[in-house]
């Protein structure tokens, strides 16, 4: 209700997944929108929650029948987030996501993965980490906001270092381990992307994915050396928030040498690796919400990749057209945006 330009849509999904067909602008991406923040909380197209409300509605709810349980998810620019699981309250967000599913969402703009900011692949790391283990969501919210309070100390005209040095230690516990996981996660996704380069692909591309630690060896070592370099520019110049990881195809970095569709294929690749990673380490298949991804690719690789999705996995799939599609799926056509909207 009340979800971006939807007053109300009721939806009833097979196991299998569905496709969901219709012109640009009719809402398809907002549905898979609304299943990830059912599930995770969190817009993968917004930072903020509050973005999602219809124009001129005070908040949205989201819920739905998911591995056997009812999830409800409702904002409001008063009472914030509130979840519940069976009609039952859920205090804390990590508890409700302790309790929900996975996810993995492939968007057209995942291109940005391989040749966007640092930021996106920090982010694309995030995600799965904090779908992985709860602490993991816990040391990052923990250390953006002693990063955040830091760097208003540092750009401060008279220095309280006895602050500094208290914000400076909660820095390093939370962002070692923020670091020490991201490097694992690292670890365990490069032979993944490596499979599933060669299966979307069809050819002898060789990739990898190195991690580039933003704090050094030794992050408490790292703060100390660029001390008067932060007083001179008012911010944490080391940490995790400069993080970043290294795309390489053929021994050469990806975003300078390889092609637009070498690129779009990796991207693709590391979020199959994903999902990959996220059901090896939990026991539990992801959902795959698949964005108007198909535009950019040929036909054979289009069919190449569905062909790489998880067989028993569910997928939510939007486009514009499936006359291009080998595979049998539920179709949900999108005639147009009304005040309600009602299929099976």
């Amino acid at each position: 209700m009340n979800f971006r330009c939807f007053d109300t849509l009721v939806l009833n999904f097979p196991k299998s997944g569905a496709v969901i067909v219709g012109a640009n602008a009719h809402g398809k991406t907002s549905i898979l929108e609304a299943v990830c923040v059912m599930v995770r909380l969190q817009s993968p197209r917004s930072s903020r929650l509050g973005k999602v409300v219809k124009v001129e509605q005070a908040g949205f709810g989201v819920a739905g029948n998911a591995w056997g349980a009812e999830l409800q998810v409702s904002f409001g620019s008063r009472k914030g987030v509130e979840m519940k699981v069976d009609d039952e309250m859920i205090p804390r967000q990590s508890e409700y996501l302790g309790l929900g599913g996975l996810i993995v969402w492939m968007g057209n703009d995942d291109l940005e993965l391989v040749r966007g900011s640092g930021r996106v692949r920090r982010r694309y790391l995030d995600f799965i980490g904090c779908q992985l283990d709860h602490a993991y969501r816990d040391h990052l919210n923990r250390y953006n906001r002693v990063l955040k309070a830091r760097n208003l100390l540092l750009k401060d005209r008279q220095l309280r270092e006895s602050e500094i040095a208290a914000y400076t230690e909660l820095l390093i516990k939370h962002g070692q381990f923020v670091s020490a996981s991201r490097r694992a996660l690292v670890e365990m996704l490069n032979p993944e992307a490596v499979k599933a380069q060669h299966q979307v692909s069809a050819c002898d591309e060789r990739i990898s994915i190195d991690y580039v630690c933003g704090s050094g060896d030794d992050l408490a070592t790292s703060l100390e050396m660029t001390a008067e370099r932060e007083r001179r520019l008012g911010q944490t110049v080391v940490g995790p928030h400069r993080d970043e990881l290294d795309l390489m195809i053929n021994g050469m970095a990806a975003a300078d040498f390889a092609s637009e569709g070498q690129q779009r294929t990796m991207a693709l690749s590391l979020k199959l690796a994903q999902g990959e990673l996220l059901q090896s380490q939990t026991g539990k298949m992801p959902v795959y919400l698949l964005d108007d991804i198909f535009g950019e690719l040929d036909p054979a690789r289009r069919n190449a990749l569905m062909n790489a999705l998880p067989v028993d996995a569910q997928k939510l799939i939007t486009t514009t057209h499936i006359d291009w599609m080998e595979d049998d799926f539920e179709v949900i056509q999108m005639s147009g945006i009304g005040s309600v909207h009602k299929a099976d």
